[in-house]
């Protein structure tokens, strides 16, 4: 008979729950920065979710959106800034 899952994957390798993957970080930056930085980003917030949450790396999907400068204001920091100011675990040392 086959073992029923639990759901959760507690190895420190790999903790997919059931199939599912997570998490997806979404970086929001102007434009400009190089695919290289980007790259370079992406890994190094992939090694720390890894560390911190214990996810394999097959769990852990990274996304950049470049917003331009004259529409960062309206289209990050009220929305996401501003308004989700209780969900930021890092709050910005700016004000618009």
């Amino acid at each position: 008979m086959a073992s029923r899952s639990t759901g959760w994957n507690t190895s420190p390798i790999s903790s997919t729950r059931g199939g599912d993957v997570m998490p997806h970080v979404i970086v929001k930056l102007w434009p400009g920065k190089s695919e290289q930085q980007k790259r370079r980003l992406a890994d190094a917030i992939t090694e720390d979710v890894m560390k911190v949450l214990r996810y394999g790396e097959e769990s852990v999907s990274v996304a950049f959106e470049e917003v331009d400068a004259d529409a960062w204001a309206e289209q990050v920091y009220q929305p996401d800034i501003v308004a989700k100011a209780d969900t930021l675990y890092k709050k910005p040392g700016y004000s618009m």
